[in-house]
């Protein structure tokens, strides 16, 4: 198989990572299958991407006739029998173990011997994934970042299992969806977030012994080292919950101690001060719309 072969692909998932990879398969001329639990996801979905499309249309990347042409070819469902026949499945659904199982089981018992699921998920190994389907050697990794309209990279990354026809496709689906690919090992945390999370987690550790405030180490990131976010602008905005449950995934299958989580990012989770979406984080956005 080959990308120029496909012409519909599915994703599992419409949170934001999964609406984000179905509003770029669509920009990018597939015609996508979502699948999630029912019409409230549905609706969110829709309207973060088209809230997305619309910021696009305003600074003239596309035109308002090709958002209506991409936002024509996503269609949404509750059942996962529409996969049948899809050759490209995206899988983003909740990073549990236990729920990618249960869903994997499901896709094998409808989809064809050539189906190649390509996971992203951002913690868990993706050979111990791969282990779970019918065709281990048509299953990959390909990790994107969020927003993913915005961010340029997706990791690769073949399981042990995987054939190197699906990691090339794998790559030229990249390619095709705008992004940059590069390969790594199945690690955890693969490139990025094996350097970001204990990063993040150090900045967490200064301001819990007092060093500086948490708006002075933003500034010393931004300013000195030329980071366009400071790590606890940066944990407000993603989640503050995500950098506490990847590091201690990464603590569980490395056990190296600069994973685990300080006390103070514990108890903000414990708190529910898990940033922007619930108002208070790092910092306060009560107030701020």
């Amino acid at each position: 198989m080959k990308v120029e072969d496909i012409r519909t692909v599915g994703v599992l998932g419409a949170g934001s990572m999964g609406a984000g990879i179905a509003q770029v398969a669509a920009q990018a001329g597939f015609q996508v299958k979502v699948v999630d639990v029912g019409d409230a996801v549905w609706a969110r979905a829709r309207k973060t991407i088209a809230g997305s499309m619309e910021r696009m249309v305003k600074k003239e990347k596309i035109t308002a006739d090709q958002m209506k042409e991409a936002l024509d070819r996503i269609g949404f469902s509750t059942d996962v029998g529409t996969m049948k026949g899809v050759p490209f499945l995206f899988e983003a659904v909740f990073e549990d173990v236990d729920v990618k199982k249960e869903l994997f089981g499901k896709l094998d018992a409808v989809c064809g011997d050539d189906a190649i699921y390509a996971t992203n998920t951002s913690s868990i190994s993706i050979t111990e994934m791969a282990s779970m389907v019918k065709r281990p050697a048509r299953f990959v990794g390909m990790h994107f970042f969020n927003p993913v309209p915005m961010m340029a990279l997706v990791e690769v990354i073949p399981a042990m299992q995987t054939e190197k026809a699906t990691t090339d496709l794998a790559l030229a689906m990249a390619a095709k969806l705008g992004k940059t690919a590069i390969t790594c090992k199945d690690t955890p945390g693969f490139v990025l977030n094996r350097l970001l999370i204990p990063y993040m987690i150090d900045a967490v550790r200064l301001l819990e012994a007092g060093v500086a405030s948490a708006e002075d180490i933003d500034k010393a990131m931004k300013l000195g080292a030329g980071m366009p976010m400071g790590p606890f602008e940066l944990m407000d905005f993603t989640g503050v919950e995500i950098s506490y449950l990847v590091g201690e995934m990464f603590y569980k299958y490395t056990k190296e101690p600069r994973f685990a989580a300080p006390g103070l990012l514990r108890n903000m989770v414990k708190a529910g001060y898990l940033g922007r979406k619930t108002g208070r984080g790092f910092y306060d956005y009560s107030e701020k719309k």
